[in-house]
């Protein structure tokens, strides 16, 4: 009998919960959930094939216990404790699953995974992980035709779909919110365009976008995201001319975002006094001039050069920066002030659908002959528990766990989904589930 253990089961896993209890009833598996609130999945599913332990990763008694009593371990939880759980991994000799980036703390672990046989498989959700998987396998038939490929871009955005679309920013949360206030503060954004190395500060990332359009759902726009560079090792491209990554939001969104990086309101590195006493109106207004006679408004526009009247400042407007609403946050930061408003505005309601929205575009020279590959995939949600986030993040974690469990992945040491045998038979199955890229060549 074969055990999994799930640690972390928030809003993103809510589609690989599903797979996995199914895979268990199927395969006679035992699949474990460990989470804060583990209980609250039982008006959900009552099987013997589940078990529910309410876990907090402090235990380090119970977080060994169960990985100890595991043949697979899948970490849901936030990126920082993969680590812990992967040192436990390696002292019971367990494969992992995450869909996180590998950080160096993972990666150090290499050399020891392989010696135990063991596959610490990461980057395995939606971006990182679709992406690469989908990027693979264009670029390796492109390689086995002998293509000569002198450009990759790539652009993935979770958005909110069209018939749920009801707000002028266009965007509503499916992830962590914490993320999306803090997106581009990464580290240097940096990417090949033509030959040439470009960087982009995070004071002007925003600034810097193009448009995109998607047949069928309209115009995007795509900004750059963290380092694109180190996709040309890894996806096997030395010698290419455009190597690009990027994120997509709908138009106007950046430029009003633009804004709120430019007074700082984004700001994650301090505290500001004084702030359960604030409005939202006194929050915007403690990053302009003293002007007793203006308006904080006609401030704002003023020391941007913009319009007051203009979109950036009604979409400002719509999200409340403008109200005397109390904030309500002690010693916060203004990042934190940001994100208390934005899971407000943004938030998900009753039968909302999300969308997932991802585009390849792909260089190449054959014979002597210029050609292109544009490769699309949009998913749409169901509603807004099985989002096309959680679909998308989920599912991809949950059919490599099938196959590893039945012996088809043979990876062995800190991997990514990069490999034929691991992305093709996941993007097989995710078919299934609609999810799947439509190809135009030129």
């Amino acid at each position: 009998m074969k055990r999994i253990v799930l640690f972390g089961a928030g809003k993103s896993a809510y589609t690989l919960v599903s797979y996995l209890v199914k895979q268990a009833e199927e395969n006679a598996w035992v699949f474990t959930i460990a989470d804060l609130n583990a209980s609250a999945w039982a008006k959900l599913y009552k099987t013997p094939s589940v078990k529910l332990v309410d876990f907090n990763i402090e235990n380090e008694a119970l977080k060994n216990t169960l990985i100890e009593q595991s043949d697979l371990v899948i970490s849901m939880l936030p990126a920082r404790f993969h680590p812990q759980i992967a040192q436990s991994c390696l002292k019971f000799s367990k494969n992992l699953i995450t869909p996180s980036y590998v950080s160096p703390e993972m990666k150090a672990m290499d050399e020891e995974a392989r010696s135990k046989g063991l596959l610490f498989l990461n980057e395995l959700g939606l971006d990182p992980g679709i992406d690469h998987m989908s990027a693979m396998k264009i670029i390796n038939r492109v390689k086995a035709e002998d293509g000569q490929i002198e450009g990759f871009e790539s652009f993935t955005g979770g958005l909110i779909a069209p018939e749920s679309d009801n707000n002028p920013w266009h965007y509503k949360l499916t992830w962590n919110p914490r993320n999306v206030i803090l997106a581009g503060q990464g580290g240097a954004v940096k990417f090949l365009h033509n030959g040439k190395y470009k960087y982009i500060p995070y004071n002007k990332l925003f600034d810097r976008t193009e448009m995109i359009h998607i047949d069928g759902y309209g115009d995007f726009e795509g900004y750059a995201n963290r380092d694109s560079l180190k996709y040309i090792d890894l996806y096997g491209l030395q010698g290419v001319k455009t190597m690009y990554r990027g994120t997509f939001r709908r138009p106007h969104f950046c430029k009003a975002w633009h804004i709120l990086v430019q007074i700082g309101a984004t700001d994650d590195s301090y505290v500001m006094e004084d702030s359960e006493n604030m409005s939202y109106r006194d929050f915007i207004n403690t990053f302009l001039k003293y002007r007793e006679s203006d308006s904080v408004e006609i401030k704002l526009a003023y020391y941007l050069g913009i319009d007051v009247d203009g979109d950036e400042m009604r979409l400002l407007a719509w999200a409340g920066l403008f109200e005397k609403k109390m904030i309500g946050l002690k010693m916060a930061t203004p990042a934190q002030i940001l994100q208390k408003l934005f899971e407000e505005k943004w938030a998900l309601e009753e039968g909302d659908k999300d969308m997932i929205v991802m585009r390849h575009l792909l260089n190449y020279t054959l014979n002597g002959t210029k050609k292109r590959i544009e490769s699309s995939m949009v998913v749409i949600g169901d509603d807004e528990n099985n989002t096309a986030m959680a679909k998308t993040v989920g599912l991809p974690i949950g059919i490599a766990a099938k196959h590893i469990l039945q012996g088809n992945i043979k990876a062995k040491g800190v991997c990514l989904p990069m490999e034929a045998n691991i992305y093709e038979p996941i993007l097989k199955e995710l078919e299934d589930y609609g999810i799947h890229f439509v190809e135009k060549e030129s």
